[in-house]
């Protein structure tokens, strides 16, 4: 039996484990979900998580000697608790330690933009477009902003745990005020709904960012919402770029699908690079909705 690798990602509405055999080129084994059911309460939450790994377990026929967890939020290396998490029940819970007790196994824990940037590196856009990168930076574009970094082949959390959360550095005062207790978050301004609520300051009306992008060509709103969207994103985009200079960057997320990120986008990173030119790849991701719940059974291997 070759190497078995298992992973799960853990969302607001839903659980997903994967079973992965070997690591080169892994065959799926089982990929199952159960709901998440947030709303009643962290106990509950992981009541839900014992119940997925002994589905898998049931469906396989395999015990796991280890389990890697994409999650919302960061593992303070400090406190060992959560933070950050949009599922808010689980901030300030010791999430990896009860996830041991509950299971009787060593538990890898890592912020579900992080799984997104390894399962790029260690299986798709990265290995297939930049194979000898060593730097590389994977953006979530979303109902929220966030970002991975992984170097060498391996997540890099830095010294707070919050290596990659460009989501919550300024960008500009017009994104307004943010849940964290800033103003003009990179997530005020180039998230989903972020775009959504700007177009509808200007448009006086409610548009889907779908019904925004399919409208470009006829609806000056529209335009103007996705000029805004290019030119925020390249100047986000500048200050990692800046800073970390990465061998890639790699675009997941329902905003990342946006065509003029790569194309408008890109030409506002290169206006705002501190470099006279700018020939970094920005990329789509090749693993879809999987690179979470792979990234999180890479962990267990790759961290």
């Amino acid at each position: 039996m070759k190497q078995t690798m298992w992973g799960i990602d853990l969302g607001g509405t839903k659980v997903e484990g994967i079973i992965l055999s070997g690591d080169k080129e892994p065959e799926t084994l089982i990929r199952t979900r159960v709901d998440t059911e947030a709303a009643r309460g962290y106990d509950h939450v992981i009541g839900q998580i014992e119940k997925l790994v002994n589905k898998m377990k049931a469906e396989s026929g395999l015990q796991p000697a280890k389990i890697g967890f994409g999650t919302p939020g960061i593992l303070d290396p400090i406190s060992h608790t959560l933070k950050n998490s949009n599922t808010t029940i689980l901030n300030h819970q010791p999430l990896k330690k009860d996830l041991e007790e509950k299971l009787q196994l060593p538990i890898i824990l890592a912020n579900d933009a992080n799984c997104f940037a390894l399962a790029e590196t260690t299986w798709g856009a990265v290995k297939k477009k930049s194979p000898h990168a060593r730097v590389v930076f994977g953006i979530i574009l979303g109902t929220g902003v966030g970002g991975g970094l992984v170097i060498d082949g391996k997540i890099w959390e830095g010294h707070h745990g919050i290596a990659g959360e460009w989501g919550h550095n300024f960008l500009d005062e017009s994104g307004g005020p943010c849940y964290c207790g800033k103003v003009g978050c990179v997530e005020k301004l180039i998230s989903g709904p972020s775009l959504q609520k700007f177009y509808e300051s200007i448009a006086g009306t409610k548009k889907t960012l779908k019904e925004i992008v399919m409208q470009k060509e006829t609806d000056p709103y529209a335009r103007h919402t996705l000029d805004r969207l290019t030119h925020f994103f390249g100047k986000a985009v500048s200050s990692i770029t800046n800073m970390l200079d990465p061998d890639i960057i790699v675009v997941g997320g329902g905003v990342g699908n946006i065509e003029e990120i790569y194309t408008e986008g890109v030409e506002s990173l290169k206006h705002f690079i501190f470099n006279n030119y700018c020939t970094v790849p920005v990329v789509r991701p090749e693993l879809g909705d999987s690179a979470g719940v792979f990234g999180a059974a890479a962990l267990t291997h790759n961290v």
